[in-house]
């Protein structure tokens, strides 16, 4: 059985959550406007997550015979999320919608690596993006709920 799509779509997962924990970080430092008091220290445990959920999943693709990015470039390299120069000329709201973005797109990558490793039935690595997902979801919901929007999931 092989288990290449799997490697690759845990890889660029390790890509996409390092670019997006930097993304957050950025978040956090620039931020100003109505909603600071409450969205700043939001901003850790968003990183938090982001970087909890990235260590299961290094871990898990080194556990299956991976080899996780581990360089500033080869994140850089392989991510989707991108970056751009901090400024603090962002409102809260277009803040939140970088965010948004970014969880959106992980949502989608957690929807194919479900996919993936259905097809090559690893349900352990499944049910580590199913639980990824999940969390996801959740905070697409609060974003979105914080701009007065319903998660349109």
């Amino acid at each position: 059985m092989s288990n290449e799509k799997t490697k690759a779509v845990l890889n660029q997962a390790v890509a996409d959550l390092s670019q997006f924990a930097v993304v957050i970080h950025q978040a956090h430092w620039y931020m100003r406007g109505k909603g600071f008091l409450t969205m700043h220290p939001r901003m850790d445990d968003y990183m938090d997550e982001i970087n909890d959920h990235l260590d299961v999943i290094a871990e898990r693709l080194i556990i299956i015979g991976g080899s996780p990015y581990s360089t500033l470039k080869e994140f850089a390299d392989n991510t989707k999320i991108a970056d751009e120069i901090g400024t603090y000329s962002k409102t809260m709201e277009e803040r939140i919608a970088v965010l948004l973005k970014g969880y959106r797109y992980l949502k989608d990558l957690c929807a194919e690596a479900i996919a993936v490793t259905d097809e090559e039935n690893d349900h352990v690595t499944q049910d580590i993006f199913i639980g990824f997902k999940a969390d996801v979801e959740k905070t697409i919901w609060m974003l979105e709920a914080e701009l007065g929007n319903e998660p349109g999931l």
